[in-house]
């Protein structure tokens, strides 16, 4: 007997699936009609997805195609799951895993309102021109910033707002797009 053959025995093996969970991006291409949004929440909600981010717009005005954008995590049995059962509804044109397909661009848009005075608010603004934050209001007790980036950006510049007055976030969710030339 040959030192490189395996002994006999079943030809099937089982290999071990992984099932961590995973945060992946999803655009899907939609007919912009009455109902649908509710319809692709109603998918997830129904058979217990959590999704983490949404948002959706019009993207194709002569056309009338939308685009949503969904963040969920879930493991990858359960991806595989949403996508198929995703395609299935009638007016989905396209559904495309950003996460899975490679590189994208990830941008979200926060308001953040800070109050506070004298030294927390010098340390406020110092905090804000180094994160690129733009002022969108202002009073002589508070402040509301844009933060536009990835979302660990604005994650962070709320975690250094915190101790020095957060009042209020409002966030947008996530808005991405594939890199490269071709289109959706």
């Amino acid at each position: 007997m040959n030192a490189h053959l395996q002994p006999t025995g079943s030809a099937y093996f089982i290999t071990k699936e992984t099932q961590e969970i995973e945060r992946h991006t999803l655009s899907v291409l939609v007919d912009n009609e009455p109902g649908i949004l509710a319809r692709v929440v109603g998918l997830f909600s129904a058979r217990g997805y959590n999704i983490e981010s949404l948002t959706v717009s019009e993207t194709e005005h002569g056309r009338r195609l939308s685009r949503i954008t969904v963040v969920v995590t879930a493991t990858p049995r359960t991806l595989v799951q949403i996508k198929l059962q995703l395609e299935r509804l009638v007016p989905v044109h396209k559904v495309h895993d950003l996460t899975s397909e490679g590189a994208s661009l990830e941008r979200e848009l926060a308001l953040i309102k800070v109050a506070g005075s004298g030294d927390h608010r010098a340390e406020t603004l110092r905090l804000a021109d180094a994160f690129r934050a733009q002022i969108v209001d202002a009073t002589v007790e508070s402040f509301v910033f844009e933060v536009t980036g990835k979302p660990s950006k604005i994650d962070s510049f709320i975690t250094l707002m915190t101790p020095l007055g957060l009042v209020e976030v409002v966030r947008t969710g996530l808005a991405a797009i594939s890199r490269g030339p071709q289109g959706m």
